[in-house]
Order: structure tokens, then C-alpha cells, then sequence
């Protein structure tokens, strides 16, 4: 198990669990958090370029942090962001569909002066057709073990 980022390597994979987007998901994050019609109404997203009701990219993102959480890529430690890079939506998600999320470690660099080290881990969440619908590379801080 990883608890620390001496534990942690360039290369290391992680997947994780399952969400599954429900109507009434999409229409409730959209009406608190993106309230447009295509993530409201059924038949405002018909004439959309989405051509159907479309969960919000924030709500997908938020799902995906959901999953990552879950996974626990850093042990006991939480998922203490700095930065967010080369977030990318890459297809709609609709109701029904079956989201999971796959990680790996892209970067590690220890901290100088601290006892802990940055990762970037690109993650990639897909849907039940293992269609790519969202990416993103946050940068995290997790702490070293006591006796580095």
C-alpha cells in the first residue's frame, strides 16, 4: 500500500471504481452549479449540438475527483491539490452512462525544504464503451515518510 511519496514511482498505475450518471444527477448539479439548457431540459439539448442531454463537464469533473478520492492513490494521506493542468472534456456524458477513472504517476519531485514531494498523476475517465470523456493532470502534495 502506498502511504508515502517515497513510495510512490514515474510509471505507477492506478483504476478505480464505478459511478454511474443518472437524468436527475445531470439536472440537479446543473440547475445548482451550469444551469443551461442543455443540461436542463430534454428538449432545448435535442436542438443542442449535443443532441441530447449532456451532464455538465464540472459535474464530470467533480465525479471524477469523486472516484479518486475512492481510490485512495496516496494511502491515508487526502488529495491536497496545488495545481490542475490540460483538463480536457472529450465527449459528452448522458444519462445511464457508467463512468470509471484510470490514473498514472507522469512526474515526482521531492520538495527541497519540506517533508514531502509534489506528484502529477494524468488521470482519464471513461464511460461503459471505454470512450475517453475527460482528462486532467493535477499537481498534489504528498508528505515523505518520517525517517526520509
Amino acid at each position: 500500500m502506498i502511504q508515502w511519496f517515497d513510495d510512490l514511482t514515474v510509471g505507477m498505475r492506478y483504476k478505480g471504481g464505478e459511478a454511474e450518471v443518472t437524468r436527475d444527477d445531470i439536472k440537479r448539479f446543473a440547475a445548482e452549479f451550469d444551469p443551461q439548457p442543455f443540461h436542463l431540459d430534454e428538449a432545448a439539448a435535442e436542438k443542442s449540438m449535443f443532441k441530447g442531454l449532456a451532464a455538465s463537464g464540472w459535474h464530470t469533473a467533480a465525479i471524477a475527483m469523486r472516484l479518486a478520492v475512492a481510490l485512495r492513490p496516496f494511502g491515508p494521506h487526502p488529495l491536497l491539490g496545488l495545481a490542475v493542468d490540460e483538463l480536457r472534456w472529450l465527449a459528452p456524458v448522458r444519462p445511464g452512462d457508467v463512468l470509471r477513472i484510470e490514473g498514472e504517476v507522469v512526474e515526482l519531485t521531492p520538495s527541497r525544504t519540506k517533508p514531502q514531494g509534489t506528484a502529477r498523476v494524468k488521470w482519464t475517465v471513461y464511460n461503459q464503451n471505454d470512450e475517453p470523456v475527460l482528462t486532467f493532470t493535477p499537481t498534489v502534495i504528498v508528505p515523505r515518510h518520517p525517517n526520509s
